[in-house]
This record gives C-alpha cells, sequence and structure tokens, in this order.
C-alpha cells in the first residue's frame, strides 16, 4: 500500500455526483437560489471525505508505539469488554467518530497483516455498547516481531446509525507502517482497538484523538517488566 497525499477520498465521487443532482437540476432549470442553496450537499459530502496527511507524533519514535486508527472522541479504555473484545486476554480502546470527523482511517501499529474478516450486520448508534456486536464491521489482525519478541494488535472498523458501509483496502500479507492509511468507514462510526496485557494505555476516556498521530498506547521495551 503506498503512502500517497490526497486532499479527499477516491470513495467520494460517487456520492458527491449523486449528492449534486438536486443542484444541477434547480440550475437547468433556472432556479439559481435553490442551485446555490443545494450546493452545500455535495461540498458537504466532499468535506466528510477529506483526507489529510498524517504524521506520527515524533516525540514518541521507535516501534513501541501505538497510535489512534481514527479521529473521534474516546468512548471506552481498559479491559477488553466481555462479549467484545476477541478470545483471550486483551486491553481494548474504543473511539466513536461523529459526521464532522475526519473518516479516514489508519493502521495503529506497523507489522503484518495475519487476518481480515468482513462481518455483515446492524446498524445501532456506534456509541452505543451493542454496535461493538451486532453491527456492520470490518477486524483486522497485525503482527509484529521486535527483538525476538512477536506482537499483535487488532483493531475494527465498525459502522454506526448513519454510516452503512466500511471499506478495507488491505489484504492478508500486506506490511503496514504505523499510521498508514487501511480504509475508511462512511458516515459515522468506531474504531476498536485490542492490546495485550502489559502495553501501556496512554488514553483516557473523554479524549480527542487525531488518527494516525495520537498516541494512545505504548510497548513495554523488549526486556522490560510488563
Amino acid at each position: 500500500m503506498p503512502s500517497y497525499s490526497r486532499a479527499i477520498d477516491p470513495a467520494a465521487a460517487p456520492a458527491i455526483a449523486v449528492g449534486a443532482v438536486p443542484a444541477l437540476v434547480a440550475a437547468l432549470t433556472g432556479r439559481r437560489r435553490t442551485a446555490a442553496a443545494l450546493s452545500a450537499l455535495p461540498l458537504g459530502i466532499a468535506a466528510f471525505f477529506r483526507d489529510p496527511d498524517r504524521t506520527p507524533d515524533h516525540r514518541q519514535p521507535g516501534p513501541d508505539v501505538v497510535v489512534a486508527p481514527a479521529d473521534g472522541k474516546v468512548m471506552y479504555v481498559g479491559p477488553g469488554q466481555v462479549g467484545v473484545a476477541p478470545a483471550g486476554h486483551w486491553q481494548q480502546v474504543s473511539i466513536f467518530l461523529s459526521l464532522f470527523d475526519v473518516h479516514i482511517n489508519r493502521t495503529p501499529y506497523s507489522g503484518r497483516v495475519e487476518a481480515v474478516t468482513y462481518r455483515p450486520g446492524k446498524w445501532h448508534a456506534a456509541y452505543r455498547f451493542e454496535s461493538a456486536t451486532e453491527n456492520e464491521r470490518s477486524e483486522i489482525t497485525l503482527t509484529d516481531t521486535v527483538d525476538g519478541e512477536v506482537r499483535r494488535v487488532v483493531f475494527r472498523q465498525i459502522v454506526g446509525l448513519v454510516a452503512r458501509r466500511v471499506v478495507t483496502r488491505v489484504r492478508v500479507g500486506d506490511e503496514l507502517r504505523t499510521g498508514q492509511r487501511i480504509g475508511l468507514m462512511k458516515f459515522g462510526s468506531r474504531m476498536d482497538v485490542f492490546l495485550p496485557p502489559g502495553v501501556e494505555l496512554l488514553a483516557a476516556a473523554g479524549d480527542r484523538t487525531t488518527a494516525g498521530e495520537t498516541v494512545i498506547a505504548r510497548w513495554p521495551a523488549p526486556g522490560s517488566a510488563p
């Protein structure tokens, strides 16, 4: 997956085209004021798909950093929630994305994509507990080896009440860099990140995050006490 700069994600094109139809019809029928008002719709859609460049926080360099995979507000930080976290022992960070947040998603950690699983589902509001287990979602598992230590991170793209589609642009075998684009969720959603015990969680409920930049956790250095 190459890294590149763009202002708006290419997935915006069909939605912008559909959103522009009412304004175009109004313009062609001579209703200029109506056309001007309706032009706010495609502009708003374009803003939703904005894709700014991001750079991981260089004050926290190295392979031990875990960054936020999404812009938004941290809803939960703590032990993996029963029925939500994968099987085994995990810590969890959940981020809610509103309609006004950038919806381009980024990998929270570096490594090789071990698994990508898509599950169809419902469209509960993303801040509700059941959204984590019942909504449409895509789960990505990464593994990396640092000084002989195998590290595994699992994260999920979960659509919400308004969002109706998850876009995942990675495949098994891809090698990802921390903060690299991996896809997006259309129109309001959440991201869950699952980390093993011993990883220091640096985020707190209520924090605002910036995808690819905000440090949400740190792996202990190899050989250090958990």
